[in-house]
């Protein structure tokens, strides 16, 4: 058994000046995939989403499922359906949106089995919600802080320090542009019940609980979880618990009616921490 993913990018173009009563347009044949089909035209939206998909490898052809089945599917039974509700509502929290993509993308995709879908409604947010918990949806949302550090383990001595952090052993310490990206679980209301939480929720606790502890900090000397003898050593792997921990005792005292599923600090581009990892039976 494996799973397979395929990003399917379209944008959510304004209907045709000839057309009097709006509806979903599409230009032309498909010539550039890989950006966009439909192709934006005019002041249109982009969107993303990342069909997740399980099943078994056909040994005759090495597929499980051809990308081309996905694509065909996510067009023909999600997009219009996004699409429609950009329309119609376009004040609708994405998460009630995303439960009705759900069963005509599944029912499309048959016989191969969808595990889940993340929309990504720009590069810094995202819904996603899977068949077996359609009750409830992940929300994500990046936030940034700039802080400087140094990564030194007072029992060690100056030489193994420097030997084994190399420049981030610098006395007077180095700065990081951080990215720091929660993930919540939030329910899904009954209809015509309002969202329990929203981005708005997500980014007001995130700014107070972990954006103004972080941002323009010397993390060694200015908060109390790193600095003196006791301290934890800054590394981007304690950084990311600390923000869990900070955001999960935010959420907690507001009453969120959310649960704090994780945090994700990028420390470079090229570096990133998860934290608490999840067990491969709650991914899907």
């Amino acid at each position: 058994m494996l799973e397979l993913t395929r990003t399917v990018r379209f944008s959510t173009n304004p209907a045709a000046p000839s057309e009097a009563g709006g509806g979903d347009v599409e230009w032309g044949e498909p010539t550039n995939t890989f950006a966009a089909f439909p192709t934006m035209r005019g002041l249109g939206r982009h969107d993303e989403l990342d069909v997740r998909c399980r099943g078994e490898v056909n040994p005759a052809t090495g597929y499980f499922i051809d990308i081309k089945t996905i694509d065909r599917a996510t067009r023909e039974a999600a997009v219009p359906v996004i699409a429609r509700a950009c329309r119609e509502t376009p004040h609708v929290d994405p998460a009630m949106v995303l439960r009705d993509v759900l069963p005509p993308l599944a029912a499309a995709l048959r016989p191969a089995e969808l595990v889940g879908v993340r929309w990504r409604l720009s590069p810094y947010y995202s819904v996603e919600m899977t068949t077996r918990s359609p009750s409830t949806v992940l929300l994500r949302q990046q936030f940034e802080f700039a802080a400087a550090h140094r990564l030194h383990v007072p029992t060690l001595t100056d030489e193994e320090n420097r030997a084994l952090f190399g420049k981030c052993n610098n006395p007077a310490g180095h700065g990081h542009n951080y990215r720091v990206e929660p993930c919540v679980e939030v329910p899904l209301p009954t209809p015509p019940e309002p969202p329990r939480f929203t981005l708005a929720d997500l980014e007001r606790l995130t700014k107070a609980a972990v954006v103004d502890l972080f941002d323009h900090k010397n993390l060694n000397t200015d908060l109390p979880q790193f600095a003196g003898p006791g301290g934890m050593n800054p590394s981007v792997e304690n950084i990311a618990k600390v923000c869990f921990d900070e955001l999960t005792r935010a959420m907690e005292a507001a009453s969120a009616g959310a649960k704090l599923r994780s945090v994700t600090v990028w420390e470079t581009d090229k570096t990133s921490c998860t934290y608490p990892a999840e067990p491969a039976s709650l991914a899907g």
